[in-house]
């Protein structure tokens, strides 16, 4: 990766965003990371203490924090060569104990956030940069208990779609990663405890044909490929989910 790029992470403070911004420095490159949680952008100002990590505090389902970025993106980077927009929020529950409020913040943070995050930062996106939107394996399956959740990263892969067509003409790419079962720490869904999340850990096992969870460096490599190296592909569906939503076990 030469010159040095540059690039913004949103949700960059944890899990799968984290593991891409520590890639991203590794290969010598300037980046600005969000998170909504102040405890996460503290540990994660703390974790990289590198004066090419730029953390900010930032909630992605707010229109006004989405501009703050945009001001302190250009005042920071002036221009980029990357963004990847991997905000989001998930809740489980039958579609009787789902409530307007759940709904909203799935859907505020999940694609209002996505839209209007891309809709931001576009003008500061050099010819022949590139956008990775994160959806999930849900957006190609369907599982009960599921179904905000679900329709919330189903919507970000039509934006992909009609994003990538719209931007050819501009040289910028969009493309998606969709993983499966990741070992983060809130393994996708926030509201879990602790006997929850190892339902899901045995879950993910069972289900996915290669019998385990992805490590987030892992997806991290696969993001980084769509980012910089896949120079020839844009509004792809790259899944990174060992098999689980492709072939039977």
């Amino acid at each position: 990766m030469n010159p040095t790029k540059k690039a913004v992470v949103t949700g960059g403070t944890h899990g799968i965003g984290l593991a891409v911004v520590k890639a991203l420095l590794a290969e010598g490159a300037e980046v600005v990371l969000t998170g909504a949680n102040e405890k996460n952008v503290e540990a994660a100002r703390s974790e990289l203490a590198s004066d090419r990590a730029h953390v900010l505090r930032s909630d992605a389902s707010s229109l006004a924090d989405i501009d703050a970025l945009g001001r302190y993106v250009e005042d920071t980077l002036g221009s980029v060569d990357f963004v990847f927009v991997n905000v989001g929020y998930a809740e489980t529950g039958p579609i009787e104990q789902v409530t307007e409020a759940v709904f909203d913040k799935i859907f505020g943070i999940k694609v209002k956030g996505a839209f209007f995050t891309t809709q931001r930062l576009l003008p500061l996106v050099n010819e022949g940069g590139s956008f990775v939107f994160t959806t999930a394996v849900l957006d190609g399956l369907g599982y009960a208990e599921t179904s905000v959740a679900t329709g919330s990263v189903t919507a970000v892969r039509g934006f992909a779609k009609a994003l990538a067509a719209e931007f050819v003409p501009r040289g910028i790419r969009v493309n998606v990663i969709s993983p499966g079962f990741t070992q983060t720490p809130s393994m996708g869904f926030v509201t879990t405890n602790d006997e929850e999340k190892a339902a899901i850990q045995k879950q993910g096992e069972e289900l996915t044909p290669m019998s385990r969870h992805a490590a987030p460096e892992e997806i991290a490599a696969a993001v980084m490929f769509l980012a910089f190296d896949a120079t020839f592909s844009t509004g792809i569906i790259l899944h990174a989910d060992g098999g689980l939503g492709q072939v039977m076990a």
